[in-house]
């Protein structure tokens, strides 16, 4: 097989070719499927293990050598022949379609912009990040299931190093280097260890909203986030707060508004009880507010997240998370006239 090899090699350094045509014959018979390198490829299953390395170098020598002369050829060819003088740079791309805003972008820029008329500030931060950041800023606790393997994604050579899971992590670094009032709003990406379904995935999108001042109240953060369901939603739009529980607030509550599908009259979607959660929110832990080097005795402050995926859903009736991330062009394209 090495002379076969070697024969070939010579004959590529000889080739020649006066137009695009001859080009274009020596491409099919050198490098196409069905062209002599690739018949030597194909028989390099035969070649003796010992001899294995030795061959599969001079295969790859050969290959790369036929690849280089042709498309010297090629470029020798187009410049006799004129190139692409002919083309018409100034020609406008149309009709090329272009490309649209996808929906996740579409919805959290229109959260972000609810929030900035509020008075809130956008502020992002890394998605990689240290176990400070993410967890112990945050008051979760030292056995949090939240610190587990099964829901967060470490980085191996730094067990304290993680993909972030919720972007609280942009709170504390705002908290951390900025004293009160504090109003931001932190968009971004965010990673856990889950099976991926129609109604999970191991990365989603997040918008969390911080806001600290002194005697800033539960009734604050009602109004606000009532404000924020009646623009998303449509000002018919009603809400109601549950109790729950979040390392990082306390009180808690999650949100829910009233199914913007039936109007509350109840549906499949809302499991016929007219409501739809969308958010968690709290008042600011005093030892949150300490950690980052704020005085909670002379601040509170109200925090809240929410999922841009989540809203997404509700506001286009989109069933399976998965569409988000599969780059059907097919589905984005429904989304052209919300850009």
């Amino acid at each position: 097989m090495i002379a076969k090899i070697q024969e070939l090699l010579a004959e590529v350094e000889q080739l020649q070719a006066a137009n695009a045509e001859e080009v274009e014959a020596l491409r099919i018979k050198y490098l196409s499927k069905k062209g002599a390198i690739n018949d030597l490829m194909a028989d390099f299953r035969n070649v003796p293990a010992e001899m294995k390395k030795e061959v599969g170098m001079k295969l790859n020598e050969l290959k790369t050598k036929a690849q280089e002369k042709i498309a010297a050829l090629k470029e020798m060819v187009d410049t006799q022949e004129g190139g692409n003088d002919d083309l018409d740079l100034t020609r406008t791309a149309y009709p090329i379609s272009l490309g649209t805003r996808h929906p996740l972008t579409i919805v959290k820029n229109e959260i972000v912009d609810i929030f900035s008329r509020l008075g809130f500030t956008l502020a992002e931060g890394p998605e990689i990040e240290d176990d400070w950041h993410v967890y112990s800023s945050m008051n979760f606790a030292d056995d949090h299931p939240a610190r587990d393997m099964q829901d967060t994604f470490f980085v191996e050579a730094r067990p304290d190093i993680v993909l972030r899971s919720h972007t609280s992590s942009v709170q504390a670094r705002v908290m951390e280097k900025q004293q009160p009032p504090i109003r931001v709003i932190c968009p971004g990406r965010v990673y856990r260890n889950e099976a991926i379904s129609a109604s999970a995935h191991c990365f989603f999108h997040q918008v969390e909203g911080l806001y600290i001042d002194k005697n800033v109240s539960f009734t604050d953060l009602k109004q606000v986030l009532l404000l924020f369901a009646q623009e998303m939603f449509g000002k018919d739009t009603q809400i109601r707060l549950r109790p729950s529980y979040f390392p990082f607030t306390e009180p808690s509550a999650e949100m829910d508004i009233s199914c913007n599908i039936c109007g509350g009259k109840g549906c499949s979607f809302c499991k016929h009880t007219g409501w739809v959660e969308i958010l968690g929110c709290g008042m600011v832990d005093p030892a949150v507010l300490e950690a980052n080097g704020i005085d909670s005795t002379i601040y509170t402050g109200y925090a809240f997240g929410m999922g841009v995926e989540r809203i997404t859903n509700l506001k286009y009736q989109v069933k399976d998370l998965r569409m988000f991330s599969e780059n059907d062009t097919r589905f984005l394209d429904e989304f052209t006239a919300a850009n």
